[in-house]
């Protein structure tokens, strides 16, 4: 695939980065320790009753051979949003979460072993209690859709949120990587686990435009017919893919704040046609 090296910024640092396993972790969690510092500095606390906001888990790691990659699911039929790439997260627990979240600050658990937590438990005096209680809800998450090892997650730091408009919510990205943990078992909301090569990003052609049209019901709710998405093609094991909406939002911001990598202008991208029903909003 053809690449643009103007959206290619210090190949040799990349190359670099992407071959070293620790050096790449040691890159990302400095850089969102120093994102989170002025994003989680100020505002609203986010784990209040009400709020709506859901936790998610981007894995990284080393998956067969194919360099780092990200690990993500995808939604099975029985939920809403099928057929979406999306990290495995959702809502919080209150009470079962708020217990996990006083174990992983124990030394040896995934934010105790995260070397800037003392840093930030003294800097985010008020949001320092929201961190550990994001992070149990993305972890607990994992485990129960995908079986994922808590302990094999090393802790990488937090991004920014998203907002989600059609379902009203705020995502709270929590960044993790595991180094051996290769197989996983999936529950009912997932079809399958999705792995992409960090490395193919970087290959401008993967990129394209999704124009989704809304059926009636979903038109209402999002004020609109149709809308254009920035999208990312790739092949999994047993086919073609897309990874559109907040999961590529969420992507492209890692992609951008942590390996300094920006995606194309949508102009002039190949569009995808899609359409929206009801069931994508109720999973019903």
């Amino acid at each position: 695939m053809s690449r643009n090296d103007h959206t290619e910024p210090r190949p040799e640092s990349r190359r670099a980065l992407l071959k070293n396993a620790d050096v790449l972790a040691a890159h990302i969690s400095r850089r969102l320790f120093d994102i989170g510092r002025s994003e989680y500095g100020t505002g609203a606390d986010p784990t209040e009753r009400g709020s709506g906001a859901s936790a998610v888990l981007l894995l990284v790691g080393h998956q067969g051979g194919r360099g780092p990659c990200l690990i993500l699911n995808k939604r099975s039929a029985r939920v809403p949003q099928p057929g979406d790439i999306c990290c495995p997260g959702g809502g919080i627990a209150p009470v079962v979460d708020a217990f996990l979240s006083k174990l992983l600050v124990l030394p040896g658990l995934p934010l105790g072993r995260w070397p800037y937590w003392p840093g930030w438990r003294r800097e985010k005096a008020f949001h320092g209690g929201a961190m550990p209680l994001l992070l149990a809800t993305a972890l607990r998450e994992g485990f129960e859709e995908m079986r994922l090892n808590p302990l094999g997650v090393r802790f990488l730091g937090p991004m920014p949120p998203f907002c989600l408009r059609l379902f009203k919510r705020k995502i709270y990205p929590m960044v993790g990587w595991i180094s051996r943990q290769r197989r996983f078992r999936t529950n009912w909301e997932v079809e399958k686990i999705i792995r992409i090569p960090l490395a193919w990003f970087w290959e401008i052609d993967r990129y394209a435009n999704y124009r989704v049209t809304f059926s009636r019901s979903v038109a209402r709710q999002a004020n609109r017919i149709t809308d254009d998405f920035p999208c990312f093609r790739f092949e999994s094991e047993s086919g073609a893919e897309l990874l559109w909406g907040v999961t590529y939002r969420i992507v492209m911001n890692f992609m951008e704040s942590v390996l300094d990598f920006h995606p194309p202008d949508t102009a002039g991208l190949p569009v995808i046609a899609g359409r929206l029903g009801g069931r994508y909003i109720t999973g019903k």
